[in-house]
Formats: structure tokens, C-alpha cells, sequence
């Protein structure tokens, strides 16, 4: 296991250094059991105390959360919502109104509003991020299609796993290793899931802050968080 293009192994956080090994896998699908492809591609590689953190994104693909852009019907207060939103060099986010049409239907189309508006207020004063901190993180999780997409996700919009919290305990109930369910990004991240509600989530995003998995072309929709 070696670290992906232009990222490291190892960071340091409050003194203690982790080095992080991404793992390649095959391209995972709705035909998947995220247990299995766990077993098969990462158990073998880990060690009493380490830790196994996978891509929110990978899990949907397994839960059927992964919808074709064709299949996706905007609604026209998604086309204009989606005209506001930031457009970051990360991700599309809610860029699009296929992404943002999925929002409005996981998230209710009152709170996206509330969302919104207060988002706007926010920018007056100089404030960003109001959006996501309250549609929450079904809206947050969102991820549409990008030219480095690996096919066929880029043509797909993905929403969040459902039940990360279940996902991540059945994980380590076949693999025998605590288990986290991530959305990290080049620009940001949070722990959605964890095997253990007293796994300090808060240490683990940053722990992953820097984004070792990547997010274009790297395959790799999971790694092992090791401590030093």
C-alpha cells in the first residue's frame, strides 16, 4: 500500500502521527455487499488498533443511491436554486439542478428554502457555509458527476448512505476492526458513520483532513487509519 498521487501517508494531530493507506479496489456497484468488498480488500492488510474509514460514496453506490443523471427530473425551483450556489473547484455540491432536485426531495423542499434564505443573509455579512449547516448532511453528502469521475458514476448523481452508523457496525462485525463511514474532500470533511459511538470523531476528520483517498481517479474508496 502506497499513498495516492501528490498526498501523504502520514499527518500529525495534537502531537500523535497516523499514517492513513488507501486501498484500491475494484469499481463498486449496487451489486455489491460493502461487507464483502471490506473482507476481500482490506482485512488482510490490517493490525490489532488500526481502524478501516470508508468513502461515504462507496456505500450509497451499494445501498442503490446512485441515480443516472437522465433518470433525474429538475424541478424548476431546482434550476433556479442551483444558480446561487457557490461553485467550488472540489465538487459540483448543488451546482446543478439535478443535484439540487435531489435535495429538495432527500431533504424536504421547506428546509432547502430556509436553507437558502439564510444563506443569503449570511453572505451580506461576509458568512459562508450557512447553507450546508442547515440543510444538514443528506444535502452536504450530494455528489454529482465530474469529468474525473470513474465510469459510469460520471453520469450518476450519489447521494448519502442511508443508516452509516448500522453500516459501519456490521462492517466490523465480519471484519473484527472498528469502521468509519467518511465524506472528505479536498476542501473539507466529517465522519458519518463510526462503529463505536465513542470513536472521537471530531480527532478523525482530522486526522483524514487532507483527504488521503483523493477524489477523481484514484479508486481507492477506502483506507486504514494507523496509529504510530
Amino acid at each position: 500500500m502506497q499513498a495516492n498521487e501528490n498526498k501523504s501517508l502520514t499527518i500529525e494531530v495534537d502531537g500523535v502521527t497516523y499514517e492513513r493507506y488507501p486501498i484500491k479496489t475494484h469499481v463498486v456497484t449496487d451489486a455489491d455487499d460493502i461487507r464483502d468488498v471490506a473482507e476481500k480488500y482490506a482485512k488482510e492488510h490490517m493490525q490489532e488498533g488500526d481502524l478501516l474509514f470508508i468513502s461515504e460514496k462507496c456505500v450509497a453506490c451499494t445501498q442503490k443511491r446512485a441515480i443516472p443523471m437522465e433518470d433525474i427530473k429538475p424541478r424548476p425551483l431546482a434550476r433556479l436554486l442551483c444558480k446561487f450556489v457557490y461553485k467550488s473547484p472540489y465538487g459540483i455540491g448543488l451546482s446543478i439542478p439535478q443535484t439540487m432536485e435531489m435535495a429538495l426531495r432527500e431533504c424536504g423542499t421547506v428546509k432547502i428554502l430556509f436553507a437558502a434564505f439564510c444563506s443569503a443573509v449570511g453572505k451580506l455579512f461576509g458568512k459562508r457555509g450557512i447553507f450546508y449547516d442547515i440543510a444538514g448532511e443528506k444535502a452536504k453528502s450530494i455528489d454529482g458527476p465530474c469529468d474525473c469521475t470513474i465510469p459510469p458514476y460520471n453520469h450518476y448523481v450519489v447521494l448519502g448512505p442511508e443508516n452509516p452508523d448500522e453500516v459501519a457496525a456490521s462492517i466490523k462485525e465480519r471484519i473484527g476492526f472498528d469502521t468509519l463511514i467518511v465524506d472528505i474532500n479536498d476542501l473539507d470533511g466529517s465522519i458519518l458513520g463510526s462503529s463505536d459511538s465513542g470513536l472521537d470523531r471530531g480527532l478523525f476528520a482530522r486526522v483524514l483532513k487532507d483527504n488521503p483517498l483523493g477524489q477523481s481517479a484514484q479508486q481507492t474508496p477506502m483506507g486504514i487509519i494507523r496509529r504510530v
